[in-house]
């Protein structure tokens, strides 16, 4: 997960990850964070906004007409826009890009 220290919902986003993970029955010990703190950091990351999840450095939720840059960033969420997908959201994400011969690809 890609994050800014100043930004307030990378905190519930990783414990959507985490909740996620474990109802996929995945370790939720592979999670990893890297705080972006400059601009030509988020730039070089193609950064577009905390937080940003990944899985084997794809983001799950790219959207590529939102800009790159250093802010918070908003999910569309069936209640409407927050400052972090729901477990649910998370869990259909991943599974979409794991391989469906196994869970091994996290």
């Amino acid at each position: 997960m890609q994050y800014m220290d100043d930004c307030p919902n990378w905190e519930l986003a990783d414990e959507s990850v985490r909740l996620a993970l474990s109802r996929l029955g995945l370790p939720a010990t592979d999670v990893a964070h890297e705080v972006i703190d400059t601009w030509e950091q988020a730039q070089a990351v193609g950064f577009h906004g905390s937080p940003t999840i990944l899985v084997n450095g794809r983001d799950l939720f790219a959207d590529p007409a939102s800009p790159i840059g250093l802010s918070c960033r908003l999910y569309a969420t069936p209640d409407g826009l927050a400052g972090s997908p729901t477990v649910d959201q998370v869990m259909h994400a991943i599974d979409s890009v794991m391989p469906s011969t196994g869970n091994d690809g996290m």
